[in-house]
């Protein structure tokens, strides 16, 4: 009764025109936590002051914040955590009150349907033929070209809802799969690419070892699905003057490829206006390591 009675008069302070008095009541609803969310909700919905509606809103985007911090800390912590969940958490951001057991319906419905046409006798190339022909002919995902200013491209939410993602959230769909599936395809770290390799049986990626390129029998450009060699992957560094590095050609870990899509997520909110999100999405990406 009486955390009821605080909550319903620290409401009734939020359209206090006091800047500091406002921050000290939106402190101390954060102690609340997210249980709140409905009754703000409520609020914002008999309010008709512009400035308190912001007020309300920036309250309820704060305290999901305060849970994804939570929730990233958590899957951070996780010994194998998976890729999939760590997409999820980013596309709770922007979109928080989406089913995600929807998307993880749809994951379980493409996986199942390339496990059907996977067998022991098929090489990584035909592996990868499957993989695009069941993504990208039977269930027609297409690859749009990288732009900031459409946020919802960038999230594994694009392909398997309107079927159309960039090249982030379809390597991301693409890497997802061949972990489920247990193929050795992994993301790599190429500048300004989102590059899968699929390296050969006898590649441990705990050694370190000097050529890790050698163990990379080919690549698959995750936008499309497409295969190319080596060659084709030296001409690009050449033509883009990048000085290959052996760290480009090792794989890198569900926390690192998370990590790597926040921050390229983070440029979408470059407007003085949406600045804040640019902030909080680095700061995300900071709590991984």
């Amino acid at each position: 009764m009486q955390k009821a009675t605080e909550i319903n008069a620290l409401f009734k302070l939020i359209d206090d025109p006091d800047e500091e008095v406002f921050n000290t009541i939106a402190d101390r609803l954060l102690v609340y936590g997210s249980p709140i969310i409905p009754e703000l909700e409520h609020l914002w919905e008999n309010t008709l002051d512009e400035a308190t509606l912001e007020r309300i809103e920036m309250m309820i985007y704060k305290l999901r914040l305060q849970d994804l911090r939570e929730a990233f800390t958590n899957w951070n912590a996780q010994p194998n955590a998976s890729l999939f969940e760590g997409a999820l958490l980013v596309t709770q951001f922007q979109y928080p009150e989406l089913a995600i057991d929807t998307l993880r319906h749809q994951m379980e419905k493409i996986r199942r349907n390339i496990w059907l046409e996977l067998n022991n006798y098929l090489t990584p190339l035909e592996q990868a033929n499957v993989i695009r022909n069941i993504l990208y002919n039977y269930y027609q995902i297409k690859g749009v070209e990288v732009n900031y200013e459409k946020p919802e491209e960038f999230l594994i939410a694009a392909p398997l809802q309107s079927k159309k993602g960039n090249a982030i959230a379809n390597t991301l769909l693409y890497v997802e799969l061949c972990q489920q599936l247990d193929i050795q395809a992994h993301f790599i770290n190429i500048p300004k690419q989102c590059i899968i390799a699929f390296y050969t049986s006898d590649w441990d990626p705990e050694e370190i070892v000097s050529n890790p390129q050698e163990f990379i029998q080919f690549y698959v450009e995750g936008t499309t699905g497409n295969a190319f060699s080596q060659k084709d992957l030296d001409n690009y560094m050449l033509r883009s003057n990048i000085v290959p590095k052996n760290s480009y050609y090792k794989q890198l870990t569900n926390v690192q490829i998370i990590k790597k899509h926040l921050m390229e997520f983070s440029k979408c909110f470059q407007s003085p206006t949406l600045l804040y999100k640019q902030n909080d999405l680095i700061e995300l990406a900071n709590l991984l390591s």
